[in-house]
Formats: structure tokens, sequence, C-alpha cells
């Protein structure tokens, strides 16, 4: 059997392995034996929540059945964002928490991702003890009966709870009176609740990517094609902008000028006007290393440490959890504030960063400015297999090359990607036009070695 757990849960093409019905039901019956320890622990249910890809029904009516025939009972939310998913497992103490969804893939993939009881996702000791049920069929005669078989159950609760939840996250006795605030839903998991949130706090509401349809999540809209909402804020003389992604667990921001503002200046903004109020825990900031040199340089002229993880939330959120900081993140738009929620939250962020806008009176523009970003080039070539770098000759050699011309003023990052079959070069110097050009050279040795 492949792996199946990636960076981020189990992810694929919607009805093609590993996201069939057939494996999912596996799925659900493992992950159901392993967090109920070993079946000992029946008692609490599983909450499943999902965006709103057409594949959700059936991959949810999957793994229903699969943690049914284990004994379990099952809370289904209907469409949530993943992090409310997350807060609703931990507030009703639920034996663990299920996400639908592929996040910012097109609609055609899927996946699943958990959390535990306490909302964090699971470790990777978890996940491996949950594939290796699947691929060993050790459960095959472990058949509840009778009455001992699980239920499922609609919660309609489950929104307006993370709502209140989210709102919750908000200075007590402040408003977003006379803010204009375009959002942009993407179709997805938070079409209700985005816009939701922040009329119930006083802002005026310019909504788009809200019409979800089954095959339109993530479709030219949301935190990957921040283009449609930045004209928005331009074209409604906004404030700001903010897109989140298909399940709502990051968000990218628009400033009052139609700029993109990324992950890693909102990161910086957020930590400075932490330290300035003294709750930047431990007087430092989590981001990745797949964060542009400028967030460094800016963090520290504010005497502000960072510590750099690999890529993806949950190493953030590790790195959080054992070293007792509050702020991390990607410079996707992920953003983790331990203090409020356990997962990055894309609608959780966005209040922060509100928050801090009122709190100082400043424009978006103005706060963001206290990182001044490197010229960084991004590229992505598909791949047919993903070989150990030390394997490719001729792509480490020009890496080497590439390296050597940026003298220490810049650095290359090559890596694969967790989710997809890619391999991910990232540049960062001191001139976007040569950078760029060497991003290529190396592309095309890596066409030339991997190219699918």
């Amino acid at each position: 059997m492949n792996k199946l757990f990636g960076t981020d849960g189990i992810r694929g093409k919607a009805n093609v392995e590993p996201m069939t019905v057939e494996t999912m039901v596996k799925v659900g019956r493992a992950a159901a034996y392993v967090l109920s320890n070993n079946g000992k622990n029946t008692k609490h249910p599983i909450v499943i929540g999902k965006d709103t890809r057409i594949s959700g029904y059936m991959i949810e009516s999957a793994l229903v059945a699969g943690i049914c025939s284990m004994g379990m009972d099952v809370l289904l939310t209907g469409p949530l964002p993943t992090p409310g998913v997350a807060f609703i497992t931990r507030s009703l103490r639920a034996t663990a928490g299920v996400m639908i969804s592929a996040s910012h893939n097109a609609y055609y993939d899927n996946g699943i991702k958990f959390f535990q009881t306490n909302g964090f996702k699971l470790p990777d000791s978890t996940e491996a003890q949950i594939e290796g049920l699947v691929a060993s069929g050790e459960l095959d005669g472990f058949r509840p009966t009778a009455k001992e078989v699980g239920k499922a159950y609609r919660m309609d609760t489950a929104v307006g709870r993370y709502m209140e939840f989210a709102k919750a996250s908000f200075p007590k006795g402040m408003t977003l009176d006379g803010m204009k605030i375009v959002v942009d839903c993407a179709n997805g998991a938070a079409y209700k609740v985005g816009p939701g949130v922040l009329r119930e706090l006083g802002a005026e509401v310019i909504t788009i990517g809200a019409s979800p349809n089954g095959t339109n999540i993530n479709d030219g809209f949301g935190a990957l094609h921040p283009e449609k909402m930045r004209v928005e804020v331009i074209k409604n003389n906004a404030d700001l902008g903010i897109a989140l992604d298909g399940d709502a667990d990051r968000c990218i921001f628009s400033d009052e000028n139609g700029n993109e503002i990324d992950g890693d200046l909102i990161m910086g903004l957020v930590a400075v006007h932490a330290k300035e109020e003294g709750m930047l825990k431990n007087n430092t900031l989590v981001a990745t290393i797949m964060s542009n040199l400028g967030l460094d340089i800016a963090m520290q002229k504010h005497g502000i440490d960072v510590v750099k993880t690999p890529v993806g939330d949950r190493y953030v959120v590790e790195e959080m959890r054992k070293s007792d900081f509050c702020i991390g993140g990607e410079q996707s738009g992920h953003m983790v504030f331990l203090e409020h929620n356990t997962t990055g939250d894309g609608l959780v962020s966005a209040l922060q960063v509100l928050a801090t806008m009122v709190k100082t009176k400043s424009k978006l523009s103005k706060l963001a400015s206290v990182v001044i970003k490197l010229p960084q080039v991004l590229k992505n070539v598909r791949i047919s297999q993903k070989k150990p770098l030390e394997e490719l000759p001729t792509v480490t050699e020009k890496i080497t090359e590439v390296e050597e011309k940026l003298n220490g003023k810049g650095r290359v990052l090559v890596r694969y990607s967790g989710t997809e079959n890619l391999l991910r070069v990232m540049l960062e110097g001191e001139d976007e036009v040569k950078i760029n050009r060497w991003a290529i050279d190396i592309c095309d040795e890596i066409e030339k070695e991997i190219g699918a």
C-alpha cells in the first residue's frame, strides 16, 4: 500500500485511490479503533465536518459507515471551516474530529484530516497506527452488532457555535463600526460564517465567492486567487480585503490600495504589536523555512526572535506548543494564534489583524510596512516521482552553482510538495530578474530528470 498520510492528512483525486469509498470506510474503521483507545472508549462521538465539494457527500457517507461499524456515534456539522471542526471537537470533548477537504485544491480533489480530542492534529505516530491497520486488515473481524453499532446525528448548532467562538477572539467592547471590508469566501466552507461574523461585529461587508455549487470551490476565488478581492477593494473604496481558502484555515489580505498582504507581512505586524502590548510569549515568532528573509530582518530590528520549522502548519503548532510560543504561521496565510485556536484559522487571524487596526487607528498598508520583503521567486515543476534530491546529480549541481552566484545574499530552497506531485523551487535575492532566470534554470534540470 502506498503511504496514505501526507503533510496534512490524506489527499488525492476524489473517487481515485486513496480517496475512494472503499478506502475511506477502512480509514473510518481504523481511526475509530485507534482514537477510541483500541475500541475501549466509544462513549464520546467523532465530529465530521466538510467543505463544499460535491464529493464531500460521498466521502462523508463512507467515513460515517466505517466509524459506526466500530460502535461509535458521529456528529455531522455540514459545511464548516477546518478550524471550526477543531473547535467543536475540543468544545464537546469528542473522541476526535474529521475535516473532509482538499483545502486550496480544485473541486475534483478531496482529502481528510483528523483532530485529537484536544483540537490538535494527530501526531505522525498515530497516523502511522491508522495507516497500518488499513493496510493489514487486522480489524476485519472486529464488528460490533445489534445495539452496539453506532449512529449518526446532524449537529444544527455547529455554525452558530463556531461564529460565537470566532467573535470571542475579538477584544470585548470593540466593534468594526465604520469599516468596509471585502470578503472572498472561495465558494468554500466559510461562505456563511465569514461574512456573518464580520457583520455581527459591525462592519459593512462586500462578499464575493460565497455561492458554492459543489464544483466552484477555489475556482478563481480565494486565498490562491486574490485578484478579484483586490479589484473589489479599490472599486468599493474598502478599508481592506480578506480572502479565505476553501476550508478557511488560512487567509490573504489586500490593503486599502489593493496591494496583496501575505502571511509574512501579517505575522510581522501582529508580532510587533503583540510585543508592544507585552503579549508576545517568550518574545518569539514561529515561521517556516518558506518565509521571506525580509521577515527575519524586520523582526531582528524589533528585537523579536524567529524560530523556523518545516513547511506545514502542524509543524508550526508543534514548535509553539513545545516552547510556549503564541504566534506563528506561514507565508501562505496559515496563521496560528494558539491562545485562541489549536490550528490555522483564517477568520480568527483576520480578526486579530482587524483588532490591531482598530487599536492603533492605522491603515493596513502602514501596519504591513513593518516588513520589507526581498524579491522572491516560487516555481512548481510537475514530476513523475519523488526521488531524493541527492539522487538527482544535475539538479544538485545547478543548485550549488546558483548558491555560489548568490554569494550569501539570498537563498535557494527546493522541496517536494507534501500534498501534490510537485517539486517546488524558491529563490530569494537582491535582483529579481536574475533569481527568476536562475529558478528557471533549476526547473529545466528537474524537468529533464523527473518531469511528468
